[in-house]
């Protein structure tokens, strides 16, 4: 059938044309020829040897083949083979193929070095072949007859012949060296022919396994030599081995075998050792004790880039440590090792990397340009240079904004003490606002950078923050001194001035009195000071009078807060409406009558009247001058205290002031006892002063005012006394007291 194949296979033991005999061998059978005696060919064309070897295509179906196989040959020198083919139909039809290849080394056939079809006329033509493959290989010849589909006429083969010397008809091929080529590369096979060759014939490069590549470059290397260059790309598992032909209807040249070695260009196998690591550097181990691909290494590199980055930088390295130097801080780094073998292309992939991070390095500089973008009284807005890579020289770092001012102690000796604090900034912000400072105060500012490696602090940069309204005067400067009708009063600079002072505001307004003649609350009274003045004397103020007095202080953004105080004017003493010394009513030896006046009391009511008798004794010399020092009398003696203390004064009469209305005659020495004082009778042996005084007493406060009104003896001297006692008095002043006591 179509699909068989038959084999012919001859031993050749002489070079005589003998029958070509066929054997059928199907297609799925991979060994073994079964020799068919029946098929044995009849002579076609008597030839001078007198045989020759055919296949009659009539007899066979379209496709079968016959092959006819030459003992293996070894060869040490230059030969040729010679044989003469027959292809002819009677009427012009093709008889079928007839393909020659050269088998080496028993291994596969590969493709046809020489092959011809079709009927070529009615006669025998020589070929030749030149096979360059020598000893110790063999090569084996194999003719192979395809029957055509037409299946008429005759293949015939006669004068297979083994010639000892160069083919006349074809050139001969020089020896095809092995080629070393790695991965990757492209692997150049030179074909040099000698001989009788012309470019106008096609040179082919046959692998193997039959494939055959004819794109080549053709040079002329003399008149006889001609060598055709073939690139092979060389891939990884692409080892094979090539071989030269060159053919025409004259024959064929075919040349050894020659190797195509692919190595594989080294890489390591573990990633490189980290022995050290810095802020600019790593200091690395190679680690290529253990390899892929083939040696021998002739060169080390090692291959580097920063893990964030396309960049690679590639350093030959000597020894098997090295120091990778001018990295980035705080940065990550991919190294890899390079291996390189001889040849182009030898350098294998990069090993696998090393993953390793340098240290942080000390910040580059302080930061610069702190300025102010707003300043306040009690803020400041700040802003600085962009931080960047650059500056701190590590990912990982801290902004710092230190700060100081001072401030007073609040105590007398003007004592200041030194605010500090330091603040984190956001470390993605180039600006900052300090909030809750004292107003018109100096403050000094800077940056701190730190990393783990180091910190950079800027220059110090001051600032005076804007001025403010000032704060409050503090309660306890407040400090008065009241009287009658004035009061003294004197206070401190705010403890916060917060800025320059311009001047003070005093304001008073009468809010409370003891005397009923005085309208409250009065006018509300306005008196403003220089920023040096810190005191006032308030004057024309009416006695036993309390008054709400406030004190700010201004500066030049406004006055700030009010203290508040009430403060009491001091009670005066009652006043008499006597214009000199009372004449006596009456006398007789035990008692004088006088006219004894109303007082007018002066901030505070009267609260009582006295009568005091002085006993007197001595010459009117020392009654004189004893009546310029005279004292009020506000120890309530009677006169039996008085007898009993040795005392020269008693009372002996004590008046309610509704008793005393109006100017009323009173005698004294009647005998009568007037609110517990005994009115005694008055010794006509002695010589007495008589005095009438008037008490006033209000919060602790008595006041008396004494006239005196007789002598038992001329007197041409007039004088009033006036005498005042202030006891302990109480001032308050927003929720705290102070006591002082006025004598």
């Amino acid at each position: 059938n179509n699909s068989s194949i038959i084999y012919t296979r001859l031993f050749l033991t002489r070079v005589t044309g003998i029958c070509w005999s066929l054997s059928q061998l199907s297609l799925g059978e991979r060994q073994g020829y079964t020799l068919d005696s029946s098929l044995i060919c009849p002579f076609l064309v008597s030839s001078p040897a007198g045989s020759f070897m055919m296949v009659n295509s009539s007899q066979h179906f379209g496709g079968q083949r016959a092959q006819l196989l030459l003992l293996p040959l070894s060869e040490n020198d230059t030969h040729c083979i010679q044989f003469s083919y027959f292809l002819y139909s009677r009427d012009g039809h093709s008889p079928g193929d007839l393909q020659v290849y050269i088998r080496v080394n028993g291994g596969p056939k590969g493709s046809a070095v020489w092959n011809i079809s079709g009927s070529q006329g009615r006669q025998w033509h020589q070929v030749e072949l030149a096979v360059s493959t020598f000893w110790p290989s063999e090569y084996q010849v194999i003719f192979e007859a395809t029957v055509s589909e037409e299946r008429q006429g005759y293949i015939a083969l006669d004068d297979i012949v083994l010639l000892n010397y160069p083919c006349y008809k074809v050139p001969h091929f020089s020896r095809l060296g092995d080629v070393e080529v790695n991965a990757g590369q492209n692997a150049s096979f030179q074909c040099v022919a000698t001989g009788k060759v012309s470019e106008a014939e096609p040179f082919l490069l046959e692998r193997r396994n039959g494939i055959v590549l004819d794109t080549s470059l053709l040079s002329r290397l003399s008149h006889k030599r001609l060598m055709a260059t073939f690139q092979v790309k060389a891939q990884r598992g692409e080892q094979d081995l090539y071989r030269c032909i060159t053919l025409s209807p004259r024959g064929a040249a075919v040349s050894n075998f020659g190797e195509l070695i692919v190595r594989v260009p080294p890489t390591p196998i573990a990633p490189p050792q980290l022995l050290r690591a810095g802020p600019t550097y790593l200091i690395i181990q190679l680690n290529t004790n253990s390899i892929v691909g083939d040696g021998p290494v002739i060169r080390r590199e090692i291959q580097y880039r920063a893990s964030q980055s396309t960049w690679t930088e590639t350093h030959g390295v000597g020894s098997l440590t090295y120091k990778v130097w001018h990295l980035e801080p705080d940065t990550e780094y991919r190294i890899s090792v390079l291996l390189t073998r001889p040849g182009e292309g030898g350098t294998g992939a990069p090993g696998p990397p090393l993953i390793s991070r340098t240290k942080c390095a000390e910040p580059m500089r302080a930061l610069r340009g702190l300025t102010a973008t707003e300043i306040q009284p009690r803020q400041l807005a700040l802003q600085w240079e962009p931080l960047g890579y650059n500056l701190t020289r590590c990912h990982t770092y801290t902004l710092s904004l230190c700060y100081r001012y001072s401030m007073p102690t609040g105590g007398s000796g003007g004592n200041n003490a030194t605010v500090r604090e330091c603040l984190s900034v956001d470390r993605n912000t180039s600006h900052f606002t300090l909030r809750d400072l004292p107003p018109f105060r100096a403050v000094h500012v800077r940056l701190a950078l730190a990393n783990p490696e180091g910190k950079k602090e800027g220059r110090e940069v001051t600032f005076q923050t804007e001025e403010d309204i000032p704060g409050g005067i503090a309660p306890e400067s407040l400090t008065f001194t009241p009287l009658d009708d004035m009061i003294f009063l004197k206070w401190e600079e705010p403890v916060e001035p917060n800025g320059l002072i311009t001047q003070y505001e005093i304001s008073y307004q009468s809010i409370e009195s003891s005397d009923p003649g005085i309208n409250v609350p009065g006018p509300r009274r306005t008196v403003s000071k220089l920023r040096n003045e810190t005191y006032h004397m308030f004057s024309g103020l009416h006695p036993g009078t309390t008054y709400l007095v406030s004190v700010r202080a201004r500066t030049a953004k406004g006055f700030g807060q009010t203290a508040l105080t009430e403060i009491t004017t001091n009670i005066s003493a009652p006043v008499f409406d006597y214009e000199d010394i009372p004449s006596p009513l009456s006398e007789s030896e035990s008692t004088i009558t006088v006219l004894l006046r109303p007082a007018l009391g002066r901030g505070a009511p009267v609260s009582a009247y006295q009568v005091v008798v002085v006993e007197e004794d001595g010459s009117r010399q020392v009654r004189r001058r004893e009546l310029g020092t005279v004292d009020c009398f506000p120890t309530p003696n009677s006169h039996s205290e008085a007898q009993a203390k040795g005392a020269p004064h008693y009372y002996t009469a004590e008046l309610a002031p509704s008793s005393l209305p109006e100017a009323t005659p009173f005698t004294v020495g009647d005998n009568h006892t007037y609110n517990g004082y005994w009115n005694s009778p008055l010794d006509p042996t002695k010589n007495y002063l008589i005095y009438f005084q008037a008490t006033s007493n209000f919060r602790g406060v008595r006041t008396i005012k004494m006239v005196f009104l007789d002598l038992r003896y001329t007197l041409s001297d007039s004088v009033i006394f006036k005498c005042f006692k202030n006891i302990t008095k109480n001032i308050y002043f927003q929720g705290k007291s102070s006591w002082s006591t006025h004598v």
